[in-house]
């Protein structure tokens, strides 16, 4: 059995990989809508 440290690190660790996702795709939505705008 894991022991609650170690599930501690691991959401911490899983919460920040989660929110880098989260910008990855944001950043990428944005960057095609600007091209979409800037080639219309």
């Amino acid at each position: 059995m894991a022991t609650p440290q170690d599930e501690g690190s691991f959401w911490t660790k899983y919460k920040r990989f989660a929110t880098t996702e989260l910008l990855m795709y944001l950043i990428m939505a944005v960057g095609i809508a600007l091209g979409i705008i800037f080639l219309s």
